[in-house]
């Protein structure tokens, strides 16, 4: 373990590779691997790719791969592919449409299966990210399932995040209301070459200028204003306009200026202190998920001690007890060891 650790941290992608495929499958000892990576972290810039099935995310996110690698750095790519609610496995579809940096070892690609998490993301990316950032990757891009406004899980990954969107697609324009209007710090409307991309561009800025104040992070977005304060001329984390660029990504059209528009609101993180209170957010986020999956561990173990679910299942069905009153039995314990 110590040495898998060691071979990361000294640049090894290897190691790195062996790590993430750890840290997927949970395998015993992967924890002691994440935490002892964490203290390497912090200085990769976390770029989120979300948006509708179809918006040509993975050709953009391949684009950017590759301009990022021309100006010098490296960079690490997890695509959350849909996976089966039968077998559990990923497509592993987006491997197909990265193909501009295959053989270039800096740029590390890694399909990740979404393993029924209704945000897109699961935690396991969140502990790849914190992987690739250890090893030393200049920018690390999440791209999500594209399953809609439950995406907005990746506002707790990313330092940015990009919403793309077809043009020509009212029903995308609008689902945007539902959910991930909130998320976005930039709007990219892809496709651009095609009919209805000015209409497409009228219909976000129309939207955005609409928005809700509640801050382009959603909620913990709020705590994020009220606890950035304000930077330089009074400008605070309140202030960003997200801004929507136009990109033909085949064709590589527009990345410069997405590009251009991500340095942007990486600054403006940096000058509004939005990106130290992301940070805090991210980690409570992260305890919070951590200490729900632990609790679940240890109530299911209490479970399987008392006979099992199915025999408290049938204890309610046959009316010799309540689901109330199970909970209570089950959870007896452990109030007990939080009381002492």
């Amino acid at each position: 373990m110590s040495d898998l650790v060691e071979d990361l941290l000294a640049g090894r992608h290897s190691a790195l590779a062996r790590v993430i495929t750890k840290i997927e499958n949970r395998a015993p000892g992967y924890r002691e691997v994440v935490s002892r990576l964490h203290d390497h972290t912090g200085d990769a810039e976390v770029i989120g790719v979300t948006g509708s099935p179809g918006a040509g995310k993975s050709t953009l996110v391949d684009k950017v791969a590759a301009r990022l690698r021309e100006q010098g750095h490296t960079v690490g790519v997890i695509a959350i592919d849909p996976s089966s609610p039968y077998s559990g496995g990923a497509v592993l579809g987006d491997r197909i449409r990265m193909a501009s940096n295959a053989g270039d070892m800096d740029v590390f690609f890694r399909s990740m299966s979404a393993r029924g998490s209704l945000g897109g993301l699961s935690t396991a990316t969140t502990d790849a990210v914190t992987a690739l950032d250890a090893f030393g990757k200049d920018y690390v891009i999440v791209e999500t399932v594209g399953a809609g406004q439950n995406e907005v899980d990746i506002v707790r990954t990313a330092d940015t995040v990009a919403v793309l969107v077809p043009p020509g697609s009212g029903d995308d324009v609008q689902m945007l209301k539902a959910g991930i209007l909130e998320i976005g710090d930039v709007f990219v409307v892809n496709k651009a070459d095609l009919d209805g991309a000015d209409r497409t561009v009228q219909q976000l800025r129309e939207m955005l200028q609409g928005r809700s104040s509640a801050g382009h992070h959603g909620a913990s977005g709020t705590e994020m204003v009220e606890a950035a304060g304000t930077g330089d001329g009074g400008e605070t984390a309140d202030d960003w306009e997200p801004p929507i660029v136009e990109t033909v990504a085949n064709r590589s059209e527009g990345v410069d200026e997405f590009l251009a528009v991500l340095d942007d609101h990486g600054d403006y993180l940096d000058r509004t202190g939005g990106r130290e209170r992301q940070a805090r957010d991210r980690f409570a986020a992260e305890i919070r998920t951590l200490l729900r999956e632990d609790a679940n561990g240890l109530i299911a173990d209490e479970l399987d001690r008392r006979g099992g679910l199915d025999a408290h299942v049938d204890a309610v069905m046959a009316r010799e007890t309540d689901p109330y009153t199970v909970v209570d039995e089950v959870l007896e314990p452990l109030r007990e060891c939080l009381d002492r």
